[in-house]
């Protein structure tokens, strides 16, 4: 890989990582309700990107269910979860979108894994029951539960996509967004509160996070990420991706003040090692499994 394309994906990381711990700020500090500041960002992206929502995709349905599953539903889930969770654990948890997206490729697309791969899933969800776990009262993460929930259903997503005919990556997003933000300002209508009230009391600093949200997260990061899977193998790309979480959770550690404890160090060390096992095993089936939702979604 070029110096300047390790530059840019490594950029792209650090814009992912950036964000759960921005967004675990706006929704959890600043008390933004969650399933409302998901909504705000899928109305920026739909808004500015719609020069490309021509021309309309031909399979315009399946485009819609998989807006539900790596757009309204899986952001939706993820923004309950970090408002509820540490974003350093967050980070690590997301990351089971890439053994789901392996096991998703098995159940309908006939993936055959080997004993690696095997091995690399059972490490990812195991590291992450020792995140999730207190060991004291054998409670599990009520926030962790649902960053688990969206990488379920993002993985859904993404063989969703698979079945239908390739379109680019801002049409992708921008579609997305359309059929995302409206069902999104339904639901938090009926759940959440002093929604308006809440993200203007937030200022400067909210609205910042949200433009960076669509502009940085969603369209830089989606769009210079698609450009180095056009010009390398996703076999190389994916190992690298793994720099995302690492760097949300020493991001979460600098800005946010998370614990750095023995639990979060090892679960962390134990799932990621499963993430990279799966991601250096090549998947016939589903290629993008190696990255998760990523490419659907631009990331976190």
């Amino acid at each position: 890989m070029a110096f300047k394309d390790f530059l840019l994906l490594f950029s792209v990381c650090f814009v992912w990582g950036l964000n759960i711990v921005i967004t675990r700020w706006v929704v959890f500090d600043a008390a933004v309700p969650p399933i409302f500041f998901a909504a705000i960002r899928f109305l920026g992206v739909a808004l500015l990107l719609i020069p490309f929502l021509r021309p309309i995709p031909e399979d315009i349905k399946t485009l819609f269910l998989i807006s539900f599953f790596i757009g309204a539903g899986h952001f939706a889930l993820l923004f309950i979860g970090l408002a509820n969770s540490n974003a350093s654990a967050a980070s690590i948890v997301s990351q089971l979108s890439v053994p789901f997206s392996t096991l998703m490729s098995m159940a309908f697309l006939g993936e055959k894994i080997r004993w690696r791969r095997g091995i690399g899933i059972l490490l990812a969800f195991a590291g992450v029951l020792l995140i999730a776990v207190d060991p004291e009262g054998f409670t599990i993460s009520f926030g962790l539960l649902y960053i688990a929930g969206a990488a379920f259903i993002g993985s859904i997503g993404g063989i969703l996509m698979k079945r239908m005919k390739p379109v680019s990556a801002l049409q992708m997003q921008v579609w997305i967004g359309l059929f995302s933000f409206a069902p999104l300002f339904i639901v938090s209508a009926l759940l959440e509160q002093g929604q308006w009230s809440t993200y203007t009391a937030g200022g400067w600093q909210v609205w910042t996070a949200t433009v960076f949200a669509v502009i940085g997260v969603s369209i830089f990061g989606h769009g210079a990420f698609y450009h180095l899977i056009k010009k390398y193998d996703i076999s190389l790309l994916s190992p690298l991706t793994l720099m995302t979480p690492i760097w949300g959770v020493v991001l979460s550690i600098i800005l946010l003040k998370d614990a750095v404890t023995t639990q979060l160090i090892l679960g962390s060390i134990i799932s990621l090692s499963g993430v990279l096992v799966i991601a250096l095993r090549p998947n016939k089936s589903l290629p993008e499994a190696g990255m998760g939702k990523k490419l659907g979604s631009g990331g976190s």
